[in-house]
């Protein structure tokens, strides 16, 4: 009945996903350690594996039509994946297991949630205003940021909140890169966002599976799940109102974590 439970959570996650493209962390994570009682450790470890495995599907798609724009994934990643490697080491350093370790991660995880709560109502308030402002702007003008180091800047903080969290890929991205590459349009920010979270993930995934911090059956059973459930959110996306779902996704991702910064 267990093995069912948490298919069902990666089938939810997976439609959620495939419904409005909120990183699958911002979910899977408080629904391990709420809903199982996991070891934050443990959940953060198996959930960014199970964003790699669930993103890189979803790249693939995408970079057969052609919609990622590889500068701005490459300007991003030279920020990131540099910075989650050096939060490896540290966790490495002081005990990912430990008690104050686990009780940063979850201060930061609560923090991280929050801040994806108010990019996802960003996103639903602000985000067919991006659109419109993009239409008609020339693609290699577009792709240019407002300064070449703020996306490495950026891609530096998330890199260690999704190491610490596996928070921050998904709505906190697209809000960077919204901010960063104005003339963007929002179709090529979410691809750029999803593609760019691939790398990030498998290689704090990797490391945390080095630390032993991963659960390679859970992580099994919820990708189980979550496959066909972003094929059935991708396809319910357009019968249901993405503005309403992003509203209501926000309020829980900040009660989730106010949550845990009071654990």
């Amino acid at each position: 009945m267990h093995d069912l439970a948490f298919v069902l959570a990666g089938l939810f996650v997976g439609v959620v996903v495939g419904l409005t493209g909120v990183g699958g962390g911002s979910l899977m994570t408080p629904i391990l350690i709420f809903f199982f009682g996991m070891k934050p450790h443990l959940a953060i470890g198996t959930d960014l594996l199970f964003a790699a495995g669930t993103k890189l599907s979803g790249s693939i798609k995408l970079a057969r039509s052609r919609t990622i724009d590889w500068p701005v994934v490459l300007l991003m990643a030279l920020g990131s994946v540099p910075a989650s490697m050096l939060t490896l080491l540290a966790l490495e350093h002081f005990g990912a297991t430990s008690p104050a370790v686990q009780k940063a991660m979850t201060t930061t995880l609560g923090v991280a949630l929050l801040l994806t709560a108010v990019a996802t109502l960003y996103k639903a308030l602000f985000g067919q205003k991006q659109g419109a402002q993009a239409a008609g702007t020339d693609p290699a003008a577009a792709a240019r940021p407002t300064h070449k180091a703020l996306p490495v800047i950026f891609g530096a903080v998330i890199g260690v909140l999704v190491t610490l969290t596996s928070v921050g890929a998904g709505a906190i991205g697209v809000l960077v890169l919204m901010l960063v590459y104005p003339a963007l349009p929002l179709q090529r920010i979410v691809a750029a966002d999803i593609a760019h979270a691939v790398p990030l993930t498998l290689v704090a995934g990797l490391g945390h599976a080095g630390l032993g911090t991963v659960d390679w059956w859970l992580l099994a059973k919820l990708l189980a799940g979550s496959i066909p459930g972003i094929w059935l959110g991708s396809h319910l996306n357009h019968k249901l109102p993405e503005r309403f779902i992003r509203s209501v996704l926000s309020l829980l991702l900040a009660y989730a974590g106010t949550k845990l910064i009071a654990i």
